[in-house]
């Protein structure tokens, strides 16, 4: 009789909560480290209550998304059109488009920033925002164009885990006590500069509706049954509670020391000293690093996610070497050259660019929660009480937060 060791069950595991790894990857980037640097510094802790329950709706909707998934048969897009139609399902795919769009803005803004103050610090001479812009475009594209993209991921992926942990043993040796994190979980909105936004952002990044759509893909390709919902919502779990985790920590960093001293983050290099504690000096070069591999290892996915949504929309092949796909990958990934060529505040810009997706959040959950319970999506397999309870208080949320984008918004543009 066969057994299984500890280092197989350990295989097993992670193996099976490779969508929800593949979820954390997309959301912790450069758009989550400017939001919850910028909540620290400003607000210290007090907005903490925003990660929880932003990443408890998260997993209500990624385990409602792969039921109705696997109980359809459909990716999201193909079961939305089925269920309510194309014009509507075209009017969520450009929201889901141009929350794409904006986030390549924000995040090239966010990378040729740090490049340029990384390098006047230790260079002395500042590398032009549009040189790296344009090299960093470039070296996507090219990657894009050969099909040779997975080790080079991979690489960036690795630098990302590095500065993710040096957040976390950071936040470790300067988080505030006890008594004012616990403060933090009774929701407030604080009085400050368009605070409004930035709730929308840290919303926005972590419940990201583009990371929601491509769920329903990695279901598929895990081919995953009702039989292994037991997985999914483990997958799930585990995912966002990680997510949780190191978004909290990455705040905490912020809020023990660029809150205690005062100081907001106006520039994307303000970031760094919240890792100065544990590694001094060196923290300015490795911040740097993982700030361009986080936005490197974002923006590719970025760039193919208009051609993903116009495949799944139409029900074909994801042909990647199609013409018109191509020069829908080329149009997005221009878009990083906005701010350096025109000019722009990078961190406003970052926060904002994630406070779009709130926006088309709640027609989303609104769809899930309806298709869950509609016969000829998932038969007579009806959601339990609980998860319609969940998504109902999900779609309450949603609303909320596109309440506090279209505030912040409003508040920006007056």
């Amino acid at each position: 009789m066969s057994t299984v060791t500890p280092w197989r069950r350990l295989r097993l595991l992670a193996a099976s909560i490779g969508p929800g790894i593949f979820m954390i990857g997309y959301i912790i980037g450069t758009g989550s480290v400017t939001s919850m640097s910028s909540a620290g510094a400003s607000y210290g802790m007090t907005l903490v209550w925003t990660l929880i329950l932003a990443s408890l709706f998260n997993h209500v909707m990624v385990v409602a998304l792969s039921r109705l998934t696997i109980l359809s048969g459909e990716t999201t897009l193909r079961s939305f059109r089925k269920g309510f139609g194309a014009p509507v399902t075209l009017f969520l795919i450009v929201g889901m488009a141009g929350t794409q769009l904006t986030s390549i803005i924000g995040v090239m803004a966010i990378v040729a920033d740090v490049v340029r103050q990384w390098s006047l610090q230790v260079l002395g001479t500042p590398i032009p925002t549009l040189a790296t812009a344009i090299t960093i475009t470039a070296v996507l594209l090219g990657l894009f164009w050969v099909g040779k993209h997975q080790f080079f991921l991979r690489a960036l992926a690795a630098m990302v885990t590095v500065m993710g942990a040096a957040f976390v043993f950071t936040a470790i040796k300067v988080a505030p006590d006890a008594g004012t994190m616990l403060s933090g979980i009774i929701p407030s909105v604080p009085v400050g500069d368009n605070p409004e936004l930035l709730l929308a952002g840290m919303i926005g990044t972590t419940m990201a509706s583009v990371v929601l759509f491509t769920r329903a893909i990695l279901v598929q390709e895990k081919g995953w049954t009702m039989a292994d919902y037991h997985e999914v919502v483990r997958d799930s779990a585990v995912a966002n509670t990680l997510l949780f985790f190191l978004n909290a920590a990455i705040m905490a960093c912020a809020a023990g020391t660029l809150y205690l001293d005062g100081t907001p983050v106006a520039l994307a290099i303000d970031m760094v000293r919240s890792l100065e504690p544990l590694a001094g000096n060196v923290a300015v070069a490795g911040f740097s690093l993982g700030i361009v591999a986080a936005g490197m290892s974002s923006l590719f996915p970025n760039y193919l996610l208009g051609p993903w949504l116009a495949a799944d929309f139409g029900g074909v092949k994801r042909d990647m070497t199609k013409p018109s796909y191509r020069l829908m990958v080329v149009g997005a990934a221009l878009l990083g050259l906005v701010v350096p060529i025109f000019g722009g505040r990078p961190v406003p810009l970052m926060i904002a660019s994630q406070a779009v997706s709130p926006l088309v959040m709640p027609l989303m959950a609104v769809f899930v929660w309806i298709l869950v319970n509609r016969t000829s999506s998932v038969g007579d397999r009806k959601p339990s009480a609980l998860l319609n309870f969940s998504l109902g208080v999900t779609v309450l949320f949603t609303l909320y937060a596109a309440y506090l984008a279209v505030t912040g918004f409003i508040a920006s543009l007056s």
